[in-house]
């Protein structure tokens, strides 16, 4: 029995125990009240903040145009330089020295490239020498004979006469020893020759004397002439070579490409990548920019010579550009049914670069004081909605969305040209327009 007691004993609940256990689990539902209520003031304030948060719009300015010109027509394509120069070489060589990167502004005759000179250097030396000599020659010509070669060549010859007439007297006295019979008829043969022989030898000084006192006869002066001209001709070869290893800009304008490094061989034609280039350097006037247009067959006959035109680029909308037709091709183009149209940009700046992207308006000039006076304010088509019951703009004021009624008098192509209702100074909502409602907080993306 004391067995049983003990046990049932033991199965007795300690109500201190409960009371510590029951507490502990209203801590915990405590607890997990106040985290829920935490999450969701995160949530709320994030939603709040979600639904208050200004939203990104793309914007535009408008563009200002007179409305005494009218446009008929407009096109996209690329700005391109009127000229594109490649500067080559004249002679193949390495690379010594390129004094300009991309980018830099050169004039007309700056060296660009130094070529190594050193075997062209010694070709013109060469050349210079054999053109001292040929003159030095041609001096000596022209000069005649000196004083003393022509005192030795008369004194030969008077010696000469001497000898003669000494063998002359000898034979006259040989013959008439031969006659009385001292000596025999061998003697007197004997005395003839060498009577020849001075004779001959005289006449042969002579001529040597008047040659010499005469000078060098007008073929070799011309002779050694042509040999000078000739020597100089191959100077100013040797030096026009020597001259080409700087390789200098024919025209003054900016580098568009530096094509060569200091090492790299340069030749006269073109041999691949890989290999020698052909030119070192493109360059062109920045100031001379046309936009290459496609116009299709449909629409050229809008288009004519020195026609007045607007173009702005995609980079800066912005910013327009007074052009005028420049060149119309003379043929169409079969495959793609356009004829190319280049119009010449008048005032350029730094905004405007080779291959951008350009959209130009075509326009026909209509001459009436009434429409000079008025402006047009061009949009793009997607910053006009209907709303109200009539055309409106959304713009930006103080970050929140308007509208703005306006009047509009033509759409060309992508652009709507507004009369009346805006000012120039808007900044237009053009994307997603329709869908936003006055009052919306919202900021242009940067």
């Amino acid at each position: 029995m004391d067995h049983l007691s003990n046990e049932l004993s033991k199965l007795k609940i300690d109500r201190s125990q409960r009371a510590d256990h029951t507490s502990s689990r209203k801590g915990l539902a405590v607890a997990a009240v106040v985290i829920v209520i935490v999450v969701l003031g995160i949530f709320g304030v994030y939603a709040f903040r979600k639904s208050t948060a200004a939203i990104e719009v793309d914007t535009a300015r408008p563009r200002v145009e007179s409305a005494a010109s009218s446009a008929v027509l407009v096109a996209t394509g690329y700005v391109v330089a009127h000229h594109k120069t490649q500067v080559g070489s004249k002679i193949a060589g390495r690379v010594a020295w390129i004094g300009v990167e991309k980018g830099d502004r050169v004039k007309q005759g700056q060296t660009v490239v130094r070529l190594e000179d050193r075997e062209y250097r010694a070709q013109r030396d060469q050349e210079k020498a054999a053109l001292d000599s040929a003159e030095a020659r041609l001096n000596e010509l022209e000069r005649g004979s000196r004083p003393e070669e022509i005192d030795r060549a008369k004194h030969d010859v008077e010696r000469a006469e001497a000898q003669l007439r000494s063998e002359e007297a000898n034979l006259k006295r040989i013959d008439g020893l031969v006659k009385e019979g001292v000596f025999a008829p061998q003697a007197l043969d004997d005395a003839k020759g060498r009577t020849d022989s001075a004779r001959a030898n005289l006449a042969s000084l002579g001529r040597t004397y008047e040659l010499i006192r005469q000078g060098p006869r007008k073929e070799q002066i011309d002779n050694a002439r042509a040999e000078v001209e000739r020597a100089r001709a191959a100077v100013n070869y040797a030096q026009t070579i020597l001259d080409a290893t700087e390789i200098k800009v024919p025209i003054s304008g900016t580098i568009l490409e530096r094509n060569v490094e200091q090492g790299e061989m340069v030749t006269t034609s073109f041999v691949g990548d890989r290999g020698a280039k052909s030119f070192v350097v493109t360059l062109a006037d920045l100031n001379d920019l046309q936009v290459e247009l496609d116009i299709n067959q449909n629409d050229f006959n809008r288009i004519g010579p020195n026609q007045p035109c607007t173009m702005t680029t995609d980079a800066y909308p912005d910013r327009p550009y007074q052009c005028r037709v420049d060149e119309i091709a003379p043929e169409a183009n079969r495959q793609k049914a356009t004829v190319q149209v280049k119009v010449k940009v008048l005032e350029p700046d730094d905004y405007v670069r080779p291959e951008m992207n350009a959209r130009v308006t075509f326009m026909t000039a209509e001459a009436t004081e009434k429409k000079q006076e008025t402006k047009l304010y061009i949009v793009p088509k997607r910053g006009v909605i209907e709303r109200e019951g009539g055309k409106r703009v959304v713009v930006i004021v103080d970050g929140k969305v308007q509208t703005k009624p306006v009047t509009v008098m033509r759409e060309v192509g992508a652009d709507v040209y507004i009369s009346v209702g805006l000012n120039g100074s808007e900044s237009i909502i053009v994307s997603e327009s329709d869908k936003l409602k006055v009052g919306d907080r919202v900021e242009s993306k940067k």
